[in-house]
C-alpha cells in the first residue's frame, strides 16, 4: 500500500512518519512540496504519487488570522480537501483527514458527539466543517477525525509557550472558562495508526469519529500543571503556578471566537478499537519532561 502523508513537519505529521512507516510504502511531503493552496500542482501530485491511502495532516491553522484570509482558510481547509476527496473517489482510494472541535459552538453542557449538529463560530471552524461536508459529499471511502488542543515537544503550542514565558514573566493572566482535554500529537498519531490497520482489515467503518485524551481542564488549569510539573522536574522559573490569574474569555478578547466547551465523546472510537485513552495529564508530563531535556542539553 502506498501512503501519502501531507503536512509531514506538523505536530501530528511529525509524529504520523514513526507511526505510519508499518502499514506501506511511506511518502511524507511538506509544503515545500505539496502546497494546498495550489490546488493544480496539488491535483498533479497526487496523479503523480498515486497513492492507495491519502492521510492529510496539513491545515490552515492561523485561527485569528483566518479572520481577514479567509480564502485562505478555506482554500486550504475545504477547496484541497475536496480535491483530496475527489481523487480518493475517483481511484478507488482512500481518505483520512483531520478536523477539529471547532466545528462546534461550544454552548453544549457535556462532551460533544459525533452526531451533534455543528455550528462553527469563526472563520477556521468554517473551513474545517467545509471540508469534511466535501468529503461527504463526495462518496469517497473516508475517515475523519476530529480531535483539539494539540499539544507535542515538536512545533508551536500552548506548552512551548507557557514554559518561554515561565522565564520572561512573574505573572501572567490565562482564560479559565474554556474546557477541553489537552491530546498529545503521540496519541493522535498512534491511534491513526491503529485505526488504518483496523479499516485496512474492515474492523472500523468509514466516517467521522472524535480522538482526543480522556479527563478535561482549563487553559488556566493546563499551565498551571505545566508549572507544577516543570518545578517537580526539577525546572528553573519566574513564573510560579500562584501568579497564574484566572480570566474569563471576554477579559482577553481575540479576533476569532473560541469554543468555551471542546469536550468530545470519544466512546465510538474507543469502543471500535477496544481503547482506553489516557488521562489528558500523561501526555502533558511527557511533553513537559522532553522539553525539559531538552533545553538542559543545549
Amino acid at each position: 500500500m502506498k501512503i501519502l502523508l501531507l503536512g509531514r513537519n506538523g505536530q501530528v505529521g511529525h509524529e504520523l512518519r514513526r507511526t505510519l512507516l508499518p502499514l506501506g510504502e511511506l511518502l511524507a511531503v511538506s509544503r515545500s512540496d505539496v502546497d494546498l493552496a495550489d490546488l493544480e500542482c496539488l491535483k498533479a501530485k497526487l496523479r503523480q504519487y498515486q497513492p492507495d491511502l491519502v492521510v492529510n495532516a496539513a491545515a490552515y491553522t492561523a485561527v485569528d488570522k483566518a479572520e481577514v484570509e479567509i480564502a485562505s482558510a478555506f482554500k486550504v481547509n475545504a477547496e484541497a480537501v475536496a480535491v483530496l476527496a475527489d481523487y480518493a473517489r475517483a481511484y478507488g482510494a482512500r481518505l483520512l483527514h483531520y478536523s477539529t472541535d471547532y466545528v462546534f459552538d461550544g454552548a453544549k453542557g457535556e462532551p460533544y458527539a459525533e452526531t451533534d449538529a455543528v455550528s462553527p463560530q469563526n472563520v477556521y471552524g468554517k473551513s474545517k466543517c467545509a471540508g469534511e461536508d466535501a468529503i461527504r459529499a463526495s462518496g469517497c471511502d473516508a475517515i475523519i477525525l476530529r480531535t483539539s488542543w494539540v499539544i507535542s515537544s515538536h512545533g508551536k503550542n500552548f506548552i512551548k509557550t507557557i514554559l518561554r514565558l515561565a522565564q520572561e514573566r512573574d505573572s501572567l493572566d490565562v482564560v479559565a472558562d474554556q474546557i477541553g482535554a489537552p491530546t498529545s500529537a503521540e496519541l493522535i498519531a498512534d491511534v491513526t495508526a491503529l485505526a488504518v490497520a483496523a479499516w485496512l482489515q474492515h474492523r472500523l467503518s468509514a466516517g467521522t469519529y472524535h480522538l482526543t485524551a480522556s479527563g478535561a481542564t482549563s487553559w488556566h488549569g493546563l499551565a498551571s500543571y505545566i508549572l507544577e510539573r516543570m518545578l517537580a522536574q526539577g525546572g528553573s522559573t519566574r513564573l510560579r503556578p500562584s501568579a497564574v490569574r484566572a480570566v474569563s474569555t471576554d477579559d482577553y478578547p481575540l479576533p476569532a471566537k473560541r469554543p468555551l466547551n471542546s469536550r468530545m465523546n470519544t466512546e465510538a472510537i474507543c469502543g471500535a478499537l477496544g481503547l482506553t485513552l489516557p488521562d489528558w495529564k500523561n501526555h502533558v508530563d511527557r511533553c513537559v519532561d522532553q522539553l525539559l531535556q531538552l533545553d538542559s542539553s543545549t
